[in-house]
């Protein structure tokens, strides 16, 4: 007999559906143990089964509004850590995480974008809180494989300076952790993430603004103090560099950059831009991107990295 005050899946369900993110935690929590034996009879102890478990409770997260039975949600959890699990042994692992968002257009208008099917997801805020939680290296490869345009593991190793075996790593652990951050954040209070990309939006396009027209106004020299540092290929080993300077170059020599994108947390945000260098003394890439690293506001450290063009396949 269920207790009066404990609720019934199908009600949690429900109420997920609605989106309450403590309910979707609390089923996560309920039905831990039978999840964890789908992928233990399939996949045998080890790394597989948890790092099956681990995505399937990201794409529960994700899927939640598909459940059509609520009663039967247990079942629905259990399809898809076999689901994973199988894809596992098959040897042809789905993009890990969000499941598969880095394989959507990225342009800003368009409706599939991957930011824009979290945006439309009811939970957006707690999915940005989990990505919160989780330490810089593995908040910033998690950001860039799912919600930027940097999705190759070769891109996003170039960008960070590491090893391609790195970056699987790191992603590996952001899995793992991120599943365990959404259970623990799921009864917080969660920031609203459109307001903190928002804001992010108005510092680059003012920012923008400021180095065509020659002059830094308050608000944008308060994002770079003197010790906002160029790092990267842009950067000089050994030396501090600051990003104004640099980027100022590049403008007086006919280099046009457009605000394309923006991925944005708390303490790392990520430009993205499109190129124009109609009779400059350069050729570009036709699109580059800021990674920020910040702290209290400010910009500490500016890496500008050239990705592949959109239009090449991931892998």
């Amino acid at each position: 007999m269920t207790p009066l005050d404990r609720p019934t899946d199908e009600q949690l369900t429900l109420r997920a559906q609605s989106g309450e993110t403590g309910a979707l935690g609390l089923l996560l929590a309920r039905h831990q143990a039978s999840m964890r034996a789908v992928a233990l009879s399939l996949l045998g102890y080890g790394p597989d089964a948890e790092d099956a478990l681990q995505e399937a409770a990201l794409n529960a997260l994700r899927r939640i509004g598909d459940v059509r039975d609520p009663v039967a949600v247990g079942a629905w959890l259990r399809a898809i850590v076999r689901n994973a699990s199988r894809m596992r042994l098959r040897g042809t692992r789905e993009t890990p995480g969000l499941e598969g968002l880095d394989r959507l257009l990225l342009d800003d208008q368009e409706p599939n974008h991957p930011e824009r099917i979290v945006d439309r997801h009811a939970m957006r805020d707690w999915i940005w809180e989990a990505v919160e939680e989780l330490p810089q290296q593995l908040r910033l490869v998690l950001m860039l494989r799912h919600f930027s345009g940097i999705a190759s593991y070769r891109e996003i190793a170039a960008a960070c300076e590491v090893p391609v075996g790195t970056v699987r790593s790191r992603l590996s652990q952001a899995r793992a952790k991120m599943a365990l951050a959404l259970t623990s954040t799921a009864e917080q209070a969660h920031d609203d993430a459109s307001a903190v990309k928002e804001g992010s939006r108005q510092e680059a396009e003012a920012t923008l603004r400021a180095w065509e027209s020659g002059g830094l106004p308050r608000e944008i020299s308060e994002l770079w103090p003197a010790e906002s540092e160029m790092v990267g290929a842009l950067g000089r080993p050994g030396e501090h560099v600051h990003p104004v300077p640099v980027m100022r170059r590049y403008l007086e020599d006919g280099v046009r950059q457009h605000l394309r994108h923006v991925v944005a947390g708390r303490s790392i945000a990520i430009w993205e831009m499109d190129i124009t260098h109609d009779g400059a003394l350069h050729v570009c890439p036709p699109n580059l991107a800021w990674l920020m690293f910040r702290r209290e506001g400010r910009v500490e450290r500016l890496r500008v990295v050239f990705p592949q063009p959109l239009a090449q396949e991931r892998r």
